[in-house]
């Protein structure tokens, strides 16, 4: 074991003896550079006191460091199967390249999913389908309660991405896609860019906790520039983020290194500081407050849809929000339901694994407290949490949701290959990357013409699938449409495995819905807290 553990070594230190004693000089140099330089490298590992596996296996414990480098990579391109999502599977990611290149996603000789697998989803076909409705009409109209008009939606739109977490490059071909179809592109929290507006396409205006684009020096909110920056007509909606999937309850911290020029700028932030997006905001700290903070925001915006964005935790404190709508009579023109599987920038990994409900959980939760406390018909919901295929949409619309996002459907649009290197400003595509060198690999034209592809021909899918089961929209989808396995035996209805609430059953003191029920005894208007 010992000659085994130190043969590279030994080798290295012989061709370096032979090289310069026997071989010719035409041999020699090359060998005797690279045995010399190799086995200084293992003599470095004998001695140096921070690797274990070095010291005990010099030169080639470093193989190690190799194969830990290039293991995604591998796993990737040859050992995942087809349905292995991490996070997304190889399937779902030719699904998007195929659509977005205008290729043919067809297949041949019948499905690759297991069907009597446990957990497998499918829409019940009807025996009168309808005719192929127009994609176009798949639109919903959000606002316009106070007279001011609605913005008609996609019911398919881009989510929240900051430019700083993607490329200048990235956010032109995202907002020139959205314009050539007609839907809508998510600023995210990190403010609008002159990139955002290049293009002219329609963009939602997410307002977080740092406030940027419309804050004071001292990092509060600024009414005079949000009122300003509002104005703009590119700008639909205004989102306030609450928080989000990847990371809820988390704030950030972009380092002053990263914060360029061009970033400062955007978010209304000394250039070369650290930029500091906190945990909460500080315009509000009780669910009245917020919806007051909404109502001044919908007055400076001159009657704009303002809405809310928050990735469920704490089931009361939504409830709260709820409570405070009634007491206060002011709505949210929308909310936009955040899964704990969402989030295409970096988070920490308890974060990203244990924290906050996932997506169809929460966006049942938020559908029923609405339906219970009688204000579902008045707000208008959306979705976000890996949606890239039709289906996809089909089962968050027979759900509640009256609409869906998505971010990383539309980065694979963009040409990402899922090489999970978003936070270290390597992307090898040029899609979450500052470094202008690897974003011009991201060629504008050609990408926003894939990200347009991709939303066309979702939306034609979807449509198909909605024919199919004989409807003339995918709004009239409803839980009664989907079913999933849930043994090897037996299937049910998304009706039959999920509660749905009654129109105003919240309201009703007699009703007892055991986790509804007493979730909304817990929460009050007055406070996050705990009722007491």
């Amino acid at each position: 074991m010992f000659l085994t553990r130190f043969t590279a070594l030994g080798a290295c230190l012989v061709a370096t003896v032979v090289a310069a004693v026997y071989l010719p000089a035409a041999w020699a140099i090359p060998v005797f550079v690279a045995g010399s330089a190799l086995s200084l490298a293992g003599l470095y590992d004998l001695a140096q006191p921070l690797h274990s596996v070095r010291r005990n296996y010099p030169i080639i414990g470093r193989l190690r460091w190799v194969f830990e480098e290039i293991r995604p990579e591998i796993r990737q391109y040859l050992i995942e199967d087809d349905n292995d999502k991490t996070p997304f599977s190889r399937a779902q990611r030719s699904l998007v390249y195929a659509r977005a290149k205008n290729e043919s996603s067809d297949r041949a000789f019948g499905t690759l999913v297991d069907v009597y697998r446990n957990g497998y989803e499918f829409i019940g076909h009807s025996t009168r389908p309808a005719p192929l409705a127009d994609p176009a009409t798949f639109r919903i109209p959000i606002g316009g309660h106070d007279g001011s008009p609605p913005y008609l939606a996609s019911i398919f739109n881009i989510s929240a991405m900051s430019f700083g977490s993607l490329s200048a490059n990235a956010i032109r071909a995202l907002n020139k896609g959205a314009r050539m179809g007609g839907f809508a592109h998510d600023t995210g929290e990190g403010g609008i860019s002159p990139y955002h507006r290049e293009h002219g396409g329609d963009l939602i205006w997410e307002i977080g906790s740092g406030y940027f684009g419309c804050r004071t020096a001292e990092g509060r909110f600024d009414p005079a520039r949000f009122a300003e920056q509002a104005a703009d007509p590119q700008i639909k909606m205004i989102e306030v983020k609450l928080s989000q999937g990847a990371k809820p309850g988390h704030g950030g911290i972009l380092p002053g290194e990263k914060v360029t020029s061009e970033i400062a700028a955007t978010r209304g932030v000394p250039a070369g500081q650290d930029c500091i997006s906190p945990a909460r905001h500080s315009e509000f700290s009780t669910p009245i407050e917020l919806m007051r903070f909404v109502a001044d925001l919908r007055r400076l915006a001159k009657g704009k849809p303002v809405g809310l964005k928050l990735c469920i935790g704490q089931p009361w404190e939504f409830m709260g929000m709820v409570k405070a709508m009634r007491e206060t009579g002011i709505l949210p023109d929308f909310i936009v339901v955040d899964g704990a599987e969402g989030g295409t920038g970096a988070a920490p990994v308890e974060f990203a694994d244990n924290l906050g409900m996932p997506m169809r959980e929460s966006l049942l939760f938020v559908h029923n407290t609405l339906v219970g406390a009688g204000l579902r018909s008045r707000i208008k919901v959306g979705a976000a949490g890996k949606i890239v295929s039709a289906f996809d949409i089909a089962a968050v619309l027979a759900l509640g949701a009256d609409w869906t996002n998505a971010g990383r459907g539309y980065m694979f649009a963009l040409g990402c290959i899922q090489s999970l290197s978003c936070h270290t400003n390597r992307c090898p595509v040029g899609v979450a990357t500052q470094d202008p060198m690897r974003q011009r690999a991201l060629v504008v034209p050609d990408k926003a013409e894939r990200v347009f592809n991709f939303h066309r021909n979702t939306m034609r899918a979807l449509a198909e699938m909605t024919a199919a089961a004989g409807l003339d929209h995918p709004s009239q989808l409803d839980a009664h449409h989907l079913v999933r396995r849930v043994s090897l035996t037996e299937i049910r209805l998304f009706s039959q495995l999920h509660m749905f609430l009654e129109d105003g059953e919240l309201l009703d003191a007699s009703n007892d819905r055991d986790f509804y029920s007493t979730a909304w005894a817990l929460a009050r208007a007055e406070s996050f807290d705990l009722a007491a």
